[in-house]
């Protein structure tokens, strides 16, 4: 069967943009479609490409009439929602093709894509249960018992079969199709590092739950993770990129695991630069493994601060402390590891807590911090938390640097505020 494997262009609307001539807000990264690679690794009994939109907006329709696919299957984060169901009615117009969408939001919020355009819904990870779909739809076998997938009934509820997350997820035994973007492998830069960049996955989820966060929905709370031999082998796939993105959520998650992966990666004579998600408490409380990763290549780590106040953090259950956070900082500043660190600003910001958080970022030299406006995510403890203050509803809203709940300060200005922080705070970036 021929599959095509869409990943959405950039999208998303800007606030400070359309009302202000705020320019400098949208960050746009452009990476491959690993979660797309990774799917079609695992279909080699079909007939399989990649339509990456970011790196090609124009290209469907020529695609779609040289290719004429029977399954099409689009991933989707939440502010390309909107995007991804209309260009799922126009293709369904256009060629016919029976139409599956998963991903961060279908995983988070499934019932949204239970519309006309779309005919199965993907819950979690779908390495192994979409090859499932696709082998039945082919057979015309029934597809409702295959587990965390939907046959949409608009109008209706969606059902879906339950499963347990596991090594059948993760299908480890099929590597990546990183052949299937290699036209688009130069649009992959990380442009901080003047680098080509390649993405591999270690592990699945993560073993917090921190209220403002999707990822657990892509495993129903469980972490999960590859086997060294997969990392390793996906690793070599990349050939000659210098810098491999480790885009787990949380790479030091299984601290045991995490050890056993940078003995292989040295073991195997792999000389890359690696960038990877820790948590500050991880660090504090192994900084041997900070240090034995180093060893093993780890250039940058990316870490979740969100907040600047205990307050705060425990607002979002973050199970964390700014002491840590401190202790941390340090510890990477003295192993020589880049630090890249999320912040969450708040819609309840006023003029002081701005000033606040620009203090903390500037005194502890945080190589590049990474500023984004909290957003209720549909599906998230904090969406329903917050769902009676959230005044802006279109999703095409949502890309994490639009405020969609009442700002303390007024609207303006907040967004002046924001826009001068990351002005101030890249230009000093040091990566």
């Amino acid at each position: 069967m021929k599959i095509l494997l869409i990943n959405p262009p950039n999208c998303g609307r800007s606030i400070p943009e359309e009302r202000y001539d705020i320019d400098s807000i949208r960050q746009i990264f452009r990476g491959e479609p690993l979660a797309l690679e990774v799917l079609a690794g695992n279909l080699a009994d079909h007939e399989v490409r990649i339509m990456d939109l970011k790196a090609e907006p124009n290209g469907m329709q020529q695609t779609l009439a040289d290719f004429k696919p029977e399954l099409v299957a689009f991933t989707a984060v939440t502010c390309e929602a909107n995007t991804v169901l209309r260009l799922a009615r126009e293709l369904k117009d256009n060629c016919g093709a029976q139409v599956v969408v998963g991903g961060i939001h279908a995983s988070s919020d499934p019932a949204f894509f239970n519309q006309a355009g779309v005919d199965y819904v993907v819950v979690g990870l779908g390495k192994g249960s979409f090859a499932e779909l696709a082998a039945a739809i082919e057979a015309g076998n029934p597809t409702g018992a295959i587990p965390g997938i939907a046959t949409t009934r608009p109008g209706g509820r969606l059902s879906f079969a339950p499963r347990r997350y596991g090594p059948l997820d993760l299908a480890e035994h099929a590597p990546p199709r990183y052949d299937l973007v290699a036209e688009n492998r130069g649009s992959y830069i990380l442009s901080s590092f003047n680098s080509r960049l390649g993405m591999v996955v270690s592990a699945f989820g993560c073993p917090h739950s921190c209220s403002f966060c999707c990822i657990g929905s892509l495993t129903a709370g469980h972490y999960l993770t590859h086997s060294i031999e997969a990392v390793i082998r996906d690793i070599r796939l990349l050939g000659d990129i210098p810098v491999i993105r480790l885009v787990d959520a949380n790479t030091f998650g299984n601290t045991g695991h995490a050890r056993l992966l940078a003995e292989a990666i040295v073991a195997a004579g792999i000389r890359k630069h690696f960038i990877a998600d820790v948590r500050s408490d991880t660090v504090v409380r192994h900084p041997s493994l900070m240090q034995q990763w180093k060893e093993a290549g780890l250039r940058s780590v990316v870490i979740g601060f969100e907040e600047i106040t205990d307050g705060d953090l425990t607002f979002f259950n973050k199970e964390n402390s700014v002491a840590v956070n401190d202790e941390a900082i340090a510890i990477l500043h003295d192993l020589g590891i880049t630090i890249v660190g999320d912040f969450i600003v708040s819609p309840d910001y006023d003029d002081a807590r701005f000033d606040a958080l620009e203090n903390y970022v500037t005194r502890r030299a945080i190589d590049l911090p990474i500023l984004t406006v909290l957003t209720p995510l549909p599906g998230t403890p904090l969406y329903a938390e917050m769902q009676e203050r959230i005044t802006i509803r279109d999703l095409d809203y949502y890309t994490l640097t639009n405020a969609v709940v009442p700002t303390r300060l007024g609207e303006k200005r907040f967004y002046q505020q924001y826009a001068r922080l990351i002005k101030a705070f890249h230009a000093n970036a040091k990566l």
